[in-house]
């Protein structure tokens, strides 16, 4: 499994929404130019994470957007699984249940299993209030510039 660049930077996008959220809405330009994403590609990102509830957006001179929930409420895996899709590292764990033909007798289908929960663990148990509060570790600010 391999996340793509939409999902990287949507959840860039998201951390930025988090760390610089004072209450108004925050302009696509400048999440675009503090992440260092073009315009375009910003707002396909962002429309994806609008349609699914992430963020709210308001129109006009004031507008941008801001999220929908505060950064605690948020996990990883909300994010990567509205840019993914599924995580799971095989076709047949996608569904709840497994269609597979050869499940029943598939010696790897364990490995899967347990690769699939281990990936479900690591996203599902990190918020975006935790990666903003390790961004402030790491650059000692508790805003993007």
């Amino acid at each position: 499994m391999k996340i793509s660049t939409k999902g990287r930077y949507a959840l860039r996008m998201m951390v930025d929404l988090s760390i610089n959220n004072n209450g108004s809405y925050i302009s696509l330009k400048d999440i675009s130019a503090r992440q260092g994403i073009s315009d375009k590609y910003s707002e396909q990102i962002i429309n994806q994470l609008s349609k699914s509830g992430l963020v709210k957006s308001i129109r006009g001179a004031k507008g941008g957007y801001m999220l929908s929930k505060s950064p605690a409420e948020y996990t990883v895996g909300d994010v990567l699984r509205v840019m993914e899709g599924s995580l799971a590292p095989v076709a047949c764990l996608d569904d709840e249940n497994n269609l597979c033909d050869r499940a029943s007798s598939c010696v790897t289908l364990e490995v899967w299993q347990e690769l699939n929960k281990a990936i479900n663990n690591v996203v599902d148990n990190i918020t975006l209030e935790d990666l903003v509060n390790r961004q402030k570790q790491l650059t000692g600010y508790d805003y993007i510039i």
